[in-house]
């Protein structure tokens, strides 16, 4: 489950939990991008921050891992590469990729997006924000697309970021911990 993660929120936790749930995984690696393709703006908080909110965030859940390949290797984050790495370092897994119906729909549009479904299956996870809308994939996307149940939650990071900035609280929009790592560490002010 790739993403910025700035911050991490209850959202991604239960979009996680339904999927490992749903897909019956073993486990479910978060993946913090070092620079998104798709978003225009660069995340606020930097890498180390976001990687320690995710620790922090999926700490006691043991099926829950952080996997900082991105960052380690810097730039702009594109799937294909993070997947064909992964798959080199462990060989004996079966990879999928949780994505939200926000990115689904521009799935086809992917960097190397053909090649990148050849190697993993999707698990779609509906949003609020963004309904899921199938039928404007094709019947070959379609079928690479395993849609998880889940409660529809419209929690934004975005959102987030300005409540932070607004003084506001965090509190169960974020794990506690989060919230006071945030809070610590004055990010989003």
């Amino acid at each position: 489950m790739g993403g910025t993660f700035d911050p991490i929120h209850m959202g991604h936790l239960i979009a996680a939990m339904s999927a490992l749930e749903a897909a019956e995984l073993h486990e479910v690696w978060f993946i913090p991008t070092a620079s998104p393709p798709l978003k225009p703006n660069a995340p606020s908080a930097d890498a180390h921050h976001r990687l320690e909110m995710v620790k922090l965030a999926i700490s006691g859940q043991p099926a829950f891992r952080v996997i900082d390949i991105e960052l380690k290797r810097g730039g702009t984050s594109y799937s294909i590469d993070t997947i064909t790495a992964l798959i080199g370092q462990y060989e004996d897994h079966q990879f999928y990729y949780i994505i939200g119906s926000d990115r689904i729909h521009d799935l086809p549009q992917w960097h190397r997006a053909e090649e990148l479904s050849k190697l993993v299956h999707f698990i779609g996870l509906n949003r609020p924000s963004e309904p899921l809308q199938l039928g404007r994939l094709s019947e070959e996307w379609r079928s690479k697309i395993t849609i998880a149940p889940m409660p529809l939650i419209d929690i934004s990071s975005t959102e987030l970021r300005r409540r932070a900035l607004a003084g506001k609280s965090l509190r169960y929009f974020v794990p506690e911990l989060v919230e006071q790592y945030i809070r610590r560490y004055s990010l989003y002010e």
